[in-house]
């Protein structure tokens, strides 16, 4: 099966529909499917539930789809560092489920390992564990969390191949290798898209069983930074 597309909006093509739940990974901006969710912000799509560490900056990652206000729920952790999303989320324009980071990692990981639901400690006792069933295990208190699969996962790899084993680089490897597992559909973009053979098999991260389509991003694509902190230069 042909996995490798032209471009990000053949690489989605036929997969995008309204009310989807979909998977975007990445930390920060860091290792966040940007020509991805560009090319969802282009098909229109609405009234998505996205799952996503963070919601990106304004006007930047998953920022754009909110800008256009085509995400009607967001499953997230952190989200302090995009306006718009604090807007709507006051306004009550947007759907919010808050997870403790850990859990929400938990959850997706559970979401591929076929596990339905698990039982932890943190946010027992806090509006996290309103509503969700408790059980306790040797004198202590535990909340039920669910796992989570999503329609679609989109991730961002350092280096592909051409069967869709990944390898990811740094900080960009958080929540992108479990949502990879964590969906019916995997979609990657990849900096570097490499001959099948290129990996020693001990490094690859995700296995390309798991991914269906990629995409490579064109020379010179550009990553960005929410706050660049620099030690000021010292003088000559």
């Amino acid at each position: 099966m042909r996995k490798v597309y032209p471009d990000a909006t053949a690489a989605l093509a036929g997969l995008l529909r309204d009310g989807m739940v979909i998977h975007a990974g990445g930390f920060g901006l860091c290792g966040i499917p940007a020509a991805l969710i560009e090319a969802v912000k282009e098909s229109g799509v609405k009234n998505l539930t996205v799952v996503s560490n963070n919601a990106g900056i304004d006007d930047v990652g998953l920022g754009k789809l909110l800008r256009t206000r085509q995400i009607k729920k967001m499953i997230a952790s952190y989200v302090g560092e995009n306006a718009e999303f604090a807007r709507q989320f006051l306004a009550g324009e947007l759907e919010i489920e808050f997870n403790p980071q850990g859990t929400l990692a938990e959850r997706i990981r559970a979401g591929g390992a076929g596990i339905p639901a698990f039982y932890t400690k943190t946010g027992v006792g806090t509006a996290v564990s309103e509503g969700k069933p408790t059980e306790v295990f040797d004198g202590e208190t535990y909340v039920m969390e669910r796992g989570i699969v999503a329609d679609l996962a989109l991730v961002h790899a350092w280096k592909g191949d051409t069967e869709g084993n990944l390898v990811y680089r740094r900080t960009a490897r958080n929540f992108n290798p479990m949502m990879a597992t964590a969906a019916k559909m995997t979609v990657a973009q990849v900096e570097h898209l490499v001959p099948v053979g290129t990996f020693d098999p001990d490094h690859v991260i995700t296995p390309g069983v798991y991914v269906k389509r990629i995409v490579a991003l064109p020379e010179g694509y550009e990553k960005l930074i929410e706050n660049k902190t620099v030690r000021p230069r010292e003088a000559a």
